[in-house]
């Protein structure tokens, strides 16, 4: 219209376009750099949410505000997709108070998965419960109740033993081997009442992490690979891995703010 004789206001008055749309002039987008850090932490760490991706980000001294954050990662459609879990009754709910100092409760378990051949692996997970530090994921094709102590004796080799350790009912923590070992060293066996692992919960959270962030996310041709795999992961989990419950530190870092 402006070609045809028309003044700039009457032609835009004519289409109903504002001046400011009609000058409009796109900005280069500001967030090009963090957008390719975002995708860049999504794809090395598959199921960390967009909470989990703002503490990497504040971990490596990005400064920047959540809301941004989860804005970008929205657009670049990244939302971890929810696996289905199985719903169980709700029981009775017990505080679960968390250790001030390293070294006084841990809490153990068994989680259970394959290697390629179908055969079974069994893994050891021992945890801090004050400092959330995964101690130790054994990884065997079985382990028995002296099999247990002998790794307890090893980790006293490296980190001391604890006050208390924590447990289910299983036959490897309560039989006689295990409540030998701890009467020799003067150490007590807390064992959680069946059928309520929300006595256990430190162990029961890292479980689920561990299960979601690495059993689900390798496939394990042999048992060397599935320590090591598991290793790797233990290693990032303590030195690496913000948690949100520790104030956005790494359970490492935790511990040294403990001690």
């Amino acid at each position: 219209m402006i070609d045809k004789g028309l003044s700039e206001r009457r032609s835009l008055a004519i289409v109903g376009m504002s001046a400011s749309a009609y000058r409009y002039q796109a900005q280069p987008d500001r967030n090009v750099a963090l957008r390719q850090r975002i995708v860049a932490l999504a794809q090395r760490h598959k199921r960390y949410g967009v909470g989990m991706i703002h503490l990497k980000l504040r971990q490596e001294g990005e400064l920047v505000n959540y809301k941004r954050v989860e804005r970008l990662y929205q657009q670049e459609r990244l939302q971890v997709r929810r696996r289905k879990r199985k719903k169980v009754p709700m029981g009775e709910r017990q505080p679960l108070f968390r250790p001030t100092a390293p070294n006084e409760v841990w809490s153990m378990d068994f989680v259970f998965d394959r290697t390629a051949d179908g055969r079974v692996i069994k893994c050891l997970t021992v945890i801090d419960d004050a400092t959330h530090e995964a101690v130790v994921i054994e990884v065997e094709r079985a382990i028995s109740g002296i099999g247990v102590t002998r790794v307890l004796d090893r980790l006293a080799l490296t980190h001391g033993l604890p006050k208390v350790i924590r447990s289910d009912n299983g036959k490897e923590f309560c039989g006689k081997a295990m409540v030998a070992w701890a009467h020799e060293r003067s150490l007590q066996l807390r064992l959680i009442e069946p059928g309520k692992p929300n006595q256990n919960a430190y162990i029961e959270s890292f479980n689920g992490r561990f299960r979601d962030e690495c059993l689900n996310e390798h496939w394990f041709p042999s048992l060397l690979h599935a320590r090591t795999e598991i290793e790797t992961w233990r290693r990032e989990y303590n030195e690496e891995r913000p948690k949100k419950a520790l104030g956005g530190l790494t359970p490492a870092d935790y511990a040294k703010q403990l001690k």
